[in-house]
């Protein structure tokens, strides 16, 4: 048999692929299913951006530049400053993604040198496992930090212990969190820009669910300074474009240069129409508006029920996630018998790590209808 790298023969099964299994078993012997796994929403991309993608389809559809479109970067920039206040330069500081996820698991192969002892990525956990699995790949070290209410859902650098502290290159953060919802207080990303500038760690922001909220309006780290800080932005939720992906990241020049040396070789530029389509998205705030009174509609669905219910959130009232903590502690088994009993699709809290342990997602991906009607299903199981 040929070899196998020693990291995906270790790897565990991809979470989101278990939840599917068993959702597309209950679909092939003709259940009903309200799917409230995977985080996909089901509205419609906006008209608008469909024709920018068709409109923008040339002729002669060349390589595409692995920088990103520069129309796009341009309108990423104008979306930072109105967005954040922040002044960036789309040639330098503003590098276009294949969406976030390929940009998550790459940047550890930029930055770690294990040689010099510079091998270790913290991560929050639980979280999105693209953290962990990417520095894997890249020959480092993940150490997750658990986010729980004890810690306010916060990662403390000062608090890691020394041997990761005396190895540590990246940082991740992200806020919104998923799958807590948790937002990062304005005092808390100063500090953190502080200390990624004056201890040359590069601190990660995964900032993609930054405009979906229904409180208090998400922050982000650039507005803070980008002294070794990149922060990561998608289409995906923000304009209901998970597939077309396309999304980019912004910060440090110096940073971004020599993540650019790294891109060509990776053969994940999005292509010019896509970017197109991606750039006419950065340029319009209502549809992201109208995306995000929507999901707080859902949301508010859910909250009165889980009040009548006595189940308790956790986390914030960000992102298109719900926390909560499962009655009688169990996740996998909760999980399984709203599956079984009423074709409730949710994630387990500990697919996405340690630390997710008694609590459980739901993503708010069905439409208001079907959410009523799942919501009728889940009380007949109270």
């Amino acid at each position: 048999m040929p070899s196998v790298h020693p990291v995906l023969r270790a790897l565990p099964e991809y979470p989101i692929v278990r939840v599917e299994r068993a959702k597309t078993a209950l679909i092939e012997a003709g259940r009903a299913v309200f799917d409230f796994g995977t985080g996909d929403p089901l509205e419609p991309t906006p008209p608008f951006i469909c024709d920018a993608l068709r409109d923008g389809l040339p002729d002669v559809c060349r390589y595409p530049d692995p920088k990103g479109d520069l129309a796009l970067r341009h309108a990423a920039a104008d979306y930072l400053a109105r967005r954040f206040d922040v002044v960036l330069d789309p040639a330098t500081q503003i590098l276009a993604t294949f969406g976030s996820k390929e940009a998550i698991f790459h940047l550890p192969f930029a930055f770690l040198d294990a040689a010099s002892g510079h091998d270790v990525v913290v991560h929050p956990t639980p979280g999105y496992t693209v953290y962990e699995s990417g520095t894997l790949f890249a020959g480092g070290r993940a150490h997750g930090v658990p986010l729980v209410p004890a810690n306010r859902f916060l990662i403390d650098p000062e608090a890691l212990p020394r041997e990761v502290r005396d190895r540590l290159t990246l940082l991740w953060i992200n806020y919104p969190h998923n799958p807590s919802g948790a937002l990062a207080p304005r005092d808390y990303l100063r500090r953190l820009s502080g200390f990624a500038a004056q201890s040359n760690v590069i601190v990660c922001s995964d900032e993609c669910y930054v405009d979906i909220y229904s409180g208090e309006r998400p922050s982000s780290i650039l507005e803070f300074g980008t002294k070794n800080v990149l922060a990561l932005f998608s289409c995906s939720k923000r304009s209901g474009m998970t597939g077309y992906r396309t999304g980019f990241i912004a910060g440090d020049p110096n940073l971004i240069s020599l993540y650019s040396r790294l891109r060509p070789h990776l053969g994940v530029a999005a292509p010019v129409f896509v970017e197109r389509a991606a750039a006419a998205a950065w340029k319009d705030d209502a549809h992201a508006d109208a995306r995000r009174e929507l999901f707080a509609e859902k949301r508010a669905l859910f909250t009165d029920f889980f009040a009548e219910a006595g189940i308790e959130l956790e986390g914030g009232d960000a992102t298109f996630f719900l926390w909560f903590k499962v009655p009688g502690g169990d996740e996998v088994a909760y999980c399984q018998r709203l599956l079984d009993e009423q074709g409730i699709v949710l994630i387990p809290g500990s697919y996405f790590g340690p630390g997710g342990e008694g609590f459980a997602r739901v993503a708010l991906v069905p439409s208001i209808a079907e959410c009523k009607r799942a919501i009728e299903a889940w009380r007949r199981t109270l």
